[in-house]
């Protein structure tokens, strides 16, 4: 414990320089998401339970530049048409609507409405093609819509027996989607074809974890990120998962779809050589996965999060992907360099934790901007949207 303990001290250290934020004003009630602009440098959007989407500028005052009362109820998610951001989708209660942010209106009327999930909607996400959506909602289900048509492409259910909270496409898989949801899975998804495959059953991963001193929440997935297409010469083909026991896990996916595939194909690796493989490794913070590939797990031996993280990104400012920025319960915002672990392997793993900034309200969203000072910014349970520089 002295180890973790000298890991938060360090960390807690750096957050001092944190402690006064940039405070963007626009919301009448907490904020619930935020996406940054590629297109536009310094533009980032949010939403809140107040149904409404603010545009900010972080070059001009702080305060929003366009307000837009879109919803009764309050807008739980949000993208941008990937290739032309001045279309927006937001999710409100089971809809989906898209915004044309050049019709600006005192009386905000979508372009389009998409009813298709019958449960509220946790997260909508838009494909690098702009031909599809996919909206992961409380019934379990992830609902693909062609914005194209538009129409309903495909259901995919049948695979997460409780709440999906997030789904992302996969870049370099064409019709592939990963979600997760409180069953503590992380599922693929072929939607040309509605069917999902395991990827990893975080509960019972935890269930065989010999470190019984992280928190007692299940381990559900509350938040994933993929990196995008630019990053993936050094990041390898990984995905990030935000758990509710407060660990953040980095999973190589190929190597776990791999894994399943060869497992489902043969019955012969049983008993105890397969126990080894799946059991973990000399470090508590690695497991060796189910063929040998390390899944890393951050969580509070290294300073990191004491209740359930609840979400998290890839960082866009500096080298891109060189940070995990995760966001939880607990108030706090933990930067890790996980790329250090990633270069030099298991090693010394008292550097992976950057920073950490005590946000003072439980973390809803975040999201970073390829600029060298105010270039985080954290949606909370309070009517500001906090901006931060992390360096």
């Amino acid at each position: 414990m002295a180890e973790a303990g000298s890991s938060e001290a360090a960390a807690t250290a750096v957050a001092d320089k944190h402690s006064k934020p940039r405070r963007l004003k626009g919301h009448k009630d907490c904020t619930t998401s935020c996406i940054a602009s590629r297109d536009r440098p310094r533009v980032i959007v949010t939403s809140g339970e107040d149904g409404r989407v603010c545009w900010f500028d972080m070059r001009c005052k702080d305060v929003a530049r366009l307000v837009m009362d879109v919803s009764v109820e309050p807008v739980t998610s949000l993208c941008f048409k990937t290739g032309n951001e001045d279309m927006i989708y937001a999710s409100s209660g089971t809809e989906i609507k898209c915004f044309d942010v050049r019709l600006a209106t005192k009386e905000w009327k979508p372009l389009e409405n998409y009813n298709y999930n019958k449960e509220e909607i946790n997260k909508v996400v838009c494909n690098l093609k702009s031909s599809f959506l996919a909206a992961a909602d409380d019934s379990g289900e992830v609902k693909i819509i062609d914005i194209r048509q538009p129409c309903l492409y495909k259901t995919l259910r049948a695979g997460h027996t409780s709440i999906c909270n997030t789904v992302q496409f996969l870049p370099w898989r064409s019709y592939e989607v990963i979600s997760g949801g409180l069953d503590s899975l992380l599922l693929i998804w072929d939607f040309s074809k509605g069917r999902s495959h395991k990827v990893v059953d975080f509960g019972s991963l935890e269930a065989n974890s010999s470190n019984t001193g992280q928190c007692v929440n299940p381990a559900f997935v509350y938040a994933i990120a993929v990196p995008e297409v630019d990053m993936l010469d050094k990041s390898d083909k990984i995905c990030a998962v935000a758990r509710g026991d407060g660990v953040v896990s980095v999973i190589n996916i190929e190597s776990e779809i791999a894994a399943n595939r060869s497992k489902s194909s043969s019955n012969s690796r049983k008993g105890s050589q397969s126990r080894s493989k799946d059991g973990a490794s000399s470090s508590s913070n690695v497991d060796a996965g189910q063929n040998g590939n390390r899944r890393l797990h951050l969580d509070y031996t290294l300073g990191g999060h004491t209740a359930a993280v609840s979400c998290l990104e890839f960082s866009l400012f500096g080298e891109r992907g060189k940070f995990i920025i995760s966001g939880g319960n607990d108030q706090l915002v933990k930067v890790w360099n996980w790329s250090s672990y990633r270069d030099s392997g298991i090693g010394d793993n008292s550097d992976i934790l950057n920073s950490t900034i005590n946000v003072g309200h439980k973390v809803n969203s975040l999201c970073t901007v390829p600029a060298d000072t105010d270039n985080l910014v954290v949606c909370d349970t309070s009517k500001s949207v906090k901006v931060y520089s992390v360096t």
